[in-house]
């Protein structure tokens, strides 16, 4: 009897540039060393395993070329002398990602390419195809490093007819002058071969909802092209971008396989018979510009909201996030956290996400830094958080710092020190405070600024806009609210009912709550949303009900704290459209 068919995606996780660590990966799976041979078939890899992705400038230093060349090169050496075929004579093959290098006369890049390369038993390398689709958008700049293939690519292998993709090739757009999907149709009709699977290696951030996404656009490909489609996603956070695999297999509308969220997995699966296959629409639904779509809920004679998260979007926040700071930590060689907090939802959400994440041998401790403006209920709330996530609480009271700082200031500017000013002072009293304990025990300092605070400016500058890693700066303040919420239902009650019941208050100045400076944040966030997803003018926002004198305010504020954002710390990216690396404005502009 013939063993089946198997094809395999190797969702894997290695940092950027790791060479010796992709090499043994490979060495390890596939090398004539093992004592079980490896498994038959056609391996399916991650766009860009063998460097990494994203790479930005990273592709076009020399002391990076060098590497990777060499690199290359012992790979291709390792395969013609000890990458056995199987003696089963059944086939092997990798398809892995990688960079195409061309070069000039100087020997500079002239061409770099996002490569599949095949990779079998005895045999060097051999570039089967480049990607064509070079997205430009968001935290893509790929068109900057990267030249685009100039034709689709079929390949094949074991008898098999394969066609390849390369992440972005499964996304149309009126903005790409082609269509890969299109083009594999069209040789398929042409030629009268019908494919017998299409593969997709992919390096694709996460945000929220995005695995849907993916899926929903694989099987408009798999009816388009009449055939099972593999994608083979990779895992990792690089900086404040995660990378959650979640890679699947599908054929039709059938899912015949999907791999876990936000950690390595193997994903064998058998090569299915014909599908049931539905003739394409006119229109492709899935397009890359539906990915950035507001998440505004509307609704006759209401005024539009947020859209709220379901339980599986706020579980995969809650992975995401942790997962993002382990990546963070582990990848800079911290093991100890820090979080400031204030008896307030923010901080105690951030400590709580932090205590979820924690590896063993990791520490986290936290600060609560009181002022005379402090109330009593603040102490009670953040000792009762600490208590319960069984961390140090150090209290390090700034009454008498701040004192200090304004006699010194009245003494010499010759003038008080009182208003905004004043309040700026005891933030950054605690940016102080929380540093030189960070300094000393080597503490990596978590920020615990949301969404909406980041986008109109509500922050201090040097004060509690400092951190090294922003958890919620992905979060509008309601969504903070329903991520409490959550993890006390799906994890016990880890943040005290009253933190999330109490008006929120920065405490800077007696009796201050947030909606003395700033709209209720049910009205505040979707008019950000609108602004933010680049997709609602001001007027639309009218429209849906939300004030008008509130709407303008809310602009203005958000284009005048442009220069706090660009001081900021990284954010561990959620959505579609976020604060961070994909989010380019200027400092320097009308203000209105």
């Amino acid at each position: 009897m013939t063993a089946p068919f198997q094809i395999h995606l190797h969702q894997t996780h290695h940092p950027i540039g790791d060479f010796e660590s992709i090499f043994t990966y490979i060495k390890d799976n596939f090398g004539a060393n093992r004592s079980v041979a490896p498994l038959a078939g056609p391996h399916i890899f991650p766009e860009l395993f063998l460097t990494g992705y994203p790479l930005l400038d990273l592709c076009l230093q020399r002391p990076f070329i060098e590497r990777y060349l060499n690199f290359i090169e012992q790979l291709n050496n390792w395969s013609q002398q000890e990458f056995q075929p199987l003696k089963s004579g059944a086939p092997l093959g990798l398809f892995l990602g990688g960079l195409q290098y061309t070069f000039d006369a100087q020997n500079y890049p002239a061409k770099i390419e996002n490569a599949i390369f095949l990779l079998v038993p005895g045999m060097p390398l051999k570039h089967v195809y480049s990607k064509m689709l070079l997205p430009n958008y968001d935290i893509f700049d790929e068109k900057k490093y990267f030249s685009p293939g100039s034709s689709v690519a079929t390949i094949t292998f074991a008898e098999k007819n394969i066609a390849l993709m390369i992440c972005e090739d499964m996304w149309p757009s009126t903005l790409h002058t082609c269509n890969p999907v299109h083009d594999l149709q069209q040789i398929m009709l042409r030629e009268k071969r019908p494919f017998d699977f299409v593969i997709n290696l992919s390096a694709s951030p996460y945000h929220v909802g995005k695995l849907g996404k993916r899926l929903e656009r694989a099987k408009e490909i798999s009816h388009t092209l009449a055939a099972p489609f593999f994608y083979c996603n990779r895992v990792g956070g690089e900086d404040e971008i995660l990378f959650d695999g979640g890679s699947f297999a599908v054929n039709g509308e059938k899912v015949l396989g999907l791999a876990s969220q936000f950690t390595t997995d193997l994903l064998s699966l058998e090569l299915p018979g014909p599908g049931q296959y539905h003739p394409p629409g006119e229109k492709t639904v899935n397009t890359w510009e539906s990915l950035f779509e507001p998440r505004i809920k509307t609704a006759p004679a209401t005024m539009a909201r947020l859209r709220e998260f379901s339980p599986s979007d706020c579980e995969e926040i809650v992975k995401g996030l942790c997962f993002g700071l382990q990546e963070y930590a582990v990848k800079t060689g911290h093991r100890k956290f820090l979080v400031a907090i204030s008896g307030g939802l923010d901080s105690s959400l951030v400590a709580v996400l932090a205590k979820l994440s924690l590896a063993p041998g990791q520490v986290l401790e936290s600060i609560f830094m009181p002022s005379q403006f402090t109330s009593s209920l603040s102490y009670t709330l953040a000792s009762q958080l600490a208590r319960g996530l069984e961390i140090k609480m150090h209290t390090l009271p700034i009454k008498f710092l701040h004192s200090t700082v304004r006699n010194a200031y009245n003494d010499n500017c010759g003038e008080e020190l009182n208003g905004l000013a004043d309040e700026n002072v005891q933030s950054r009293l605690r940016g102080l405070l929380l540093y030189a304990k960070s300094n000393r025990g080597g503490f990596l300092v978590l920020n615990t600024s949301n969404k909406s605070e980041l986008a109109v400016g509500y922050s201090t500058i040097y004060g509690d806009s400092v951190g090294a890693l922003a958890l919620l700066g992905d979060l509008y303040k309601t969504e903070v609210f329903q991520l409490a919420r959550y993890i006390n239902h799906k994890y016990g009650p880890m943040i005290p009912e009253e933190i999330i019941s109490r008006p929120p208050t920065a405490e800077l100045r007696k009796d201050q709550k947030d909606s003395d400076s700033l709209p209720p944040y049910e009205r505040l966030d979707p008019i950000l949303e609108g602004i933010l997803s680049y997709r609602l003018s001001l007027s639309d926002l009218s429209k849906m009900g939300l004030p008008q004198e509130e709407i303008e305010r809310t602009y203005r504020l958000y284009l005048n704290s442009e220069y706090k954002r660009k001081q900021f710390s990284p954010i561990i990216k959620l959505k579609p459209k976020s604060f961070g690396f994909g989010y380019r404005v200027p400092i320097c502009k009308k203000m209105i």
